[in-house]
């Protein structure tokens, strides 16, 4: 078997007569087969222009594409080749609070102990990725904290929000504006945005494992996604660990039902940070979906930050607690370069503070930057 076998039958899906189609993930269970289907798709593409539509995802042997819905792997090919629906992924947020006029440090900000460790660490010159609706360029708190990053959706523009939640999650991240707006966890990092959701708070699978592709290529040291989905991507899972092994941490909302004993991917996975979310008193929110599963608890209740055209907003959701965490993260590694991504989700696993109105032993604590740092000291 080779990659001929492999097009054939994709050249014969795609040319076929057929009412209606979807977008599809097409993952290769051998590296070898998926590296001879490329060479082959390439050496075929000026014969035959419909193959433009199929795209590599990069992190994992797997390619986009549109087949009929009623494609079917052959007989022959079956266990070497896995056909995915590439589904559609919302964001982790309640519905948007007030424009408020607040300054300086946030609540969050303050409760998980990022000030105390400004004199340490200010998450100078760390890469953090942050897979979402992209960010408002022109808002002044995050002036000084942006980089380029990239545009999923329009590859030739800038990732500029037209949502808003992006914006929010870079601002909780990083700001730096504390005179005249507000300051975030880790002032000095770095905000590389992946604009991977519309307008509507709306991506595909394929769009955030291109995401994840891209942040490893970058040398990104630390990606925040918040955002859920009820079912289990395989293709995504792959990505996520992928991007693990390759020493980048992904850090997750646990989603915003409310439920008990489960949480969203792709917070599930093994390989990211699960972030819940708390409220100013240090109770679990009521929104915040919450199992054994989570790692970490943070602020997610009424947060203010950065909002489009340079105005602030006060939002609630495991979105927000998600970006709290992250902005910790990157304050530890500035500290700690060279952690692991299992050393530092152990570290920020250790060194939460037990939550004082949990009814269950086992539930994972609340962020603390203070512990946290004390406690890779001590490695």
């Amino acid at each position: 078997m080779d990659g001929l076998e492999v097009f054939e039958w994709l050249l014969d899906a795609i040319e076929s007569d057929h009412e209606s189609e979807r977008r599809t993930i097409l993952r290769f269970t051998e590296e070898s087969l998926y590296v001879q289907f490329r060479r082959t798709l390439q050496a075929a593409l000026p014969y035959y222009p419909k193959l433009r539509s199929i795209h590599p995802l990069g992190v994992i042997p797997a390619m986009l594409c549109s087949l009929p819905e009623t494609a079917e792997i052959p007989p022959p090919l079956r266990g070497k080749l896995v056909l995915e629906q590439d589904e559609a992924v919302q964001l982790q947020a309640l519905p948007t609070g007030s424009i408020v006029s607040e300054r300086g440090i946030p609540w969050g900000v303050g409760h998980i102990g990022a000030p105390a460790a400004w004199s340490r660490t200010t998450g100078y010159r760390v890469k953090v990725g942050v897979i979402d609706t992209g960010v408002d360029f022109r808002h002044p708190d995050l002036r000084h904290s942006l980089e380029r990053g990239i545009n999923l959706l329009q590859r030739m523009e800038l990732p500029q929000d037209d949502n808003g939640h992006g914006t929010h999650i870079a601002g909780t991240i990083a700001a730096a504006n504390q005179q005249h707006g507000m300051i975030g966890v880790a002032p000095r990092a770095q905000i590389h945005p992946v604009k991977a959701f519309d307008h509507n708070g709306t991506a595909y699978v394929s769009d955030i494992i291109l995401g994840i592709e891209w942040c490893v290529r970058s040398g990104i040291d630390v990606v925040n996604m918040s955002f859920g989905m009820k079912t289990r991507s395989r293709s995504l899972y792959a990505a996520v660990g992928s991007a693990y092994r390759s020493g980048v941490l992904i850090v997750a909302s646990s989603g915003n039902d409310g439920r008990t004993g489960s949480i969203d991917y792709p917070a599930r996975y093994t390989h990211t940070i699960a972030v819940g979310a708390t409220t100013r008193s240090g109770r679990i929110a009521g929104f915040t979906n919450r199992s054994r599963l989570i790692d970490v608890y943070a602020p997610g209740e009424r947060i203010v930050s950065a909002w489009l055209r340079g105005k602030h907003r006060e939002m609630s959701g495991t979105s927000m607690a998600t970006s709290h965490v992250t902005g910790a993260v990157a304050l530890l590694l500035s500290l700690k370069p060279r952690l692991t991504p299992a050393q530092i989700k152990s570290i920020v696993q250790r060194s939460a503070v037990p939550l004082r109105y949990s009814k269950t032993p086992r539930s994972a604590g609340e962020l603390s930057i203070t512990r946290m740092i004390k406690l890779a000291d001590q490695m």
